[in-house]
């Protein structure tokens, strides 16, 4: 068994796609016309074929009960751009308690989506933050050898 590719049933395909291109920087890989595959293997699928698909017309959106889940390492630049982008936030950025800092927001049809800060960049900021790699292992509640392996 081997996953594939996570599927968002979208209600205009067009409107997603510039989206996705202009907050998160994906792009069309694949296009098979009602459906198309990102950058990162994300797929956008058209609300009528889905609903094709899987037999009904009863389809929701905004069910807050799931996400998509991206890393980036410039997280401070990307939470600034964001800004200046019209979304609409789940939440601020803010950081949970390990020290990863996140924000989500939703997409176009209210997927949420969350854009975390990459787990070893949380340890580079704590590491260059005068932290020992025995504090920032405690402090991110990680083994050791992780944060080793995150100073390579």
């Amino acid at each position: 068994m081997e996953l594939k590719n996570p599927l968002l049933a979208v209600s205009d395909l067009e409107r997603s796609l510039a989206f996705y291109e202009s907050v998160l920087g994906l792009r069309v890989v694949l296009d098979f016309g009602a459906n198309k595959t990102l950058t990162g293997g994300l797929c956008l699928q058209t609300l009528e074929t889905w609903q094709e698909f899987i037999g009904t017309d009863q389809v929701s959106f905004g069910g807050n009960d799931a996400e998509v889940y991206f890393e980036e390492d410039r997280f401070d630049q990307f939470a600034e751009r964001l800004k200046s982008l019209p979304i609409q936030y789940v939440h601020p950025v803010k950081e949970h308690p390990w020290g990863q800092r996140v924000v989500r927001f939703y997409d176009p049809d209210r997927h949420i989506i969350e854009v975390g800060e990459h787990m070893t960049a949380v340890c580079r900021r704590f590491l260059d933050g005068g932290m020992t790699p025995e504090e920032a292992a405690a402090r991110m509640d990680v083994p050791l050898d992780y944060v080793r392996e995150c100073m390579r």
